[in-house]
Order: structure tokens, then sequence, then C-alpha cells
């Protein structure tokens, strides 16, 4: 397993490049359907994982598929993570993974929060409109830290047009929040909710936004098939 592994790795590492300018004709489907399985092999595999659920398999397929189309535009530097959230799951479960896409590790795997109009316990409607209080699906490249009401805070630049492009107009966010901690889940049933940012539990946004700042890539999946279908990274 160790030599299949870092087979895996040493492949993907040394041909990112080739791969990401395939056209889109029906061989290089089969080729980035492959790369896919690989990195959903070396993630399901790795035996740092077994502690962790890892995400749906469809799910996480759509992360990394938008993830290398992403990383072949040159959108982000080597060896950044990518993140996933899963609003197809009740806010009382963890949802959110960051991973590391080297080796496949899960580098993190905890709660996070969604908009204020999306649901109460579930994610049931999102939007890219300001005030809305809902959240956006899709693809986003992390930008710069500040320091604001909720104190350390990173912001996000949302790559879909018409579905989360106005991420940085509308403050959407990643902060900390006392109402994004397990101990909320046990007085409520499930988190609070947030006017629409990915909030976290207040004693561990630092270390996250430390992990993930800096142009690394996060895919925020929720059952919405206008977006699966219009999504231009996920359809290209």
């Amino acid at each position: 397993m160790r030599k299949f592994t870092l087979l895996i790795t040493l492949l993907l590492g040394s041909t990112f490049s080739s791969y990401f300018l395939v056209s889109s004709s029906p061989a290089s489907v089969l080729i980035e359907s492959s790369v896919e399985d690989h990195f959903i092999e070396l993630i399901n595999s790795n035996c740092f994982n077994e502690k962790f659920k890892v995400p749906k398999r469809d799910i996480l397929s759509l992360g990394i598929k938008g993830y290398l189309k992403l990383k072949a535009e040159g959108n982000m530097p080597e060896g950044k993570p990518l993140t996933v959230i899963d609003f197809s799951l009740p806010s009382s479960e963890k949802r959110m993974w960051i991973i590391n896409m080297k080796d496949g590790v899960i580098l993190h795997f905890g709660h996070v929060s969604h908009g204020r109009n999306s649901g109460d316990l579930m994610a049931q409607k999102f939007s890219n409109k300001n005030s809305s209080f809902m959240s956006s699906l899709g693809f986003y490249l992390t930008a710069e830290t500040y320091q604001g009401k909720h104190g350390y805070s990173l912001r996000l630049d949302g790559l879909e047009p018409g579905f989360n492009d106005n991420a940085r107009e509308r403050a959407i966010v990643i902060h900390g929040a006392d109402y994004a901690r397990e101990d909320f889940i046990k007085q409520t049933g499930r988190l609070g909710r947030s006017l629409g940012c990915p909030a976290l539990p207040q004693e561990i946004t630092t270390e996250i936004i430390d992990l993930i700042k800096d142009r690394s890539v996060i895919f925020i999946y929720g059952k919405d098939d206008n977006y699966l279908n219009q999504s231009q990274i996920l359809n290209a």
C-alpha cells in the first residue's frame, strides 16, 4: 500500500501540467475521471484518515474536478489544500473537510454553520444576493486575513458568476462564532446560523484560517440542481 500511495503521489504530482491542458473530448473525460478516481482512492486508503468520516464520493469527485481545473488555470500556488463543505448534511453533523492534495491526508474535519435564511437544521436555499442572509454554493479562493467584529477572519472570492461572485461585496468570510460550537448543538439540536458566512467554532478559527489562507480552494456543495447544471467550473 505504501508503494502504491507513493506511486500515485509521484504520478499525480508530475503530470498535473500535462493533464490540465487536455480538452473536453471523450478521451479527455476518461483521463479526467481517472485522475479524480486516483485522488479519491488516495484519500480513502490513507491510514491517517481512518478516524474520520470522508466526504461522499460524488461530492468529493466534484470538488476534485474543480480543484484540478482551477490549478490548471494557475489560480493557486503549489501545495494548497482543498476544503470541501457539504451543506447537504445537517448542521448537527461535521461537514467540513480540509484535505492535503499531495498525500490525501484529511487535515481537519469539523463543524461549520450555514446562512440564517438557508434553513434551520438543513441548508435548503442558497443565494448570491446582498442581504439574502443565505449561503452561496460553488468554488471560492481564499484571500487575505483581517481583524473584524468577529476577530481574526478570512476574506473569500467567489469564482462562479451568478452563484457566489458577490461574496466579497456581501462580506462572506470565514470567521469564528460561539454558535458554531458543538455545545450549541447540545442545547438546540443544531448549530446557530450566520448571515451567509461559513462560520467555525471560535476556538479553532485561527488554526483553520492559517491553514487555508492565501489562495486555496473551497468547494461548498448543496442540493441545488440549478447550480450543478449551470456551474461553469463543473460543466466546463
